[in-house]
């Protein structure tokens, strides 16, 4: 049986990462993840995906401390923790299921940390500097010229905060990846052609 081989991506706002997933999807034919995750917890926890992409932002306190307590606790380990870990503990249950299903790539979630104890996961991370993610803002997301510094300021706070949260390491540290791309040198074209050959290789 040929064995799954997994490709995760954390991005900054607007860097083009899920562009680039895309991309690598079709070069190597494998299903690519994202939202589609957020909508599999949703069903599971019976919310809404708003609410739960809301809940995100009123994170607080340590899911560890919370699961520890659900644990100890009779009942539904859902029952006991906050929304944000409820999402965050779903989410890594569906997480752990694909990768244990077929190869796939998984964008953003923290997938890169609920999988880090797996040799078969490609780690990356796409970045970009401030104007090329400005002009991305404005072309790809409506953005007008005055709100788009700041709507990736406030995304990537969000993202770094989620990550966070979840993880208790710090958002973007290269050491954490196999891979860092700066997208808006190489190009959404290259960086996909890169993360294929090297997934090929692994």
């Amino acid at each position: 049986m040929k064995k799954h081989k997994i490709i995760t991506i954390e991005r900054q706002y607007a860097s083009g990462g899920l562009e680039i997933g895309q991309k690598v999807s079709e070069l190597l034919g494998i299903p690519i993840y994202n939202r589609e995750i957020l909508a599999k917890a949703a069903e599971k926890l019976n919310v809404s995906e708003e609410y739960l992409e809301s809940s995100e932002e009123s994170a607080s306190g340590s899911l560890l401390m919370s699961l520890s307590m659900a644990m100890n606790t009779m009942g539904n380990i859902y029952d006991n923790v906050p929304l944000p870990d409820k999402l965050f503990f779903a989410e890594s249950e569906i997480i752990r299921n694909l990768a244990d299903t077929e190869s796939c790539i998984i964008v953003g979630r923290c997938a890169d940390y609920i999988l880090r104890e797996r040799e078969d996961c490609l780690r990356i991370f796409i970045y970009a500097d401030n104007d090329f993610r400005r002009q991305r803002a404005i072309q790809n997301y409506n953005a007008s010229e005055k709100d788009a510094d700041g709507l990736v300021r406030r995304n990537d706070k969000r993202r770094s905060s989620f990550y966070t949260f979840n993880s208790g390491r710090k958002w973007g540290i290269k050491e954490n990846y196999h891979i860092c791309l700066n997208s808006g040198k190489l190009g959404i074209k290259t960086c996909a052609d890169i993360i294929a050959g090297v997934f090929c290789e692994k």
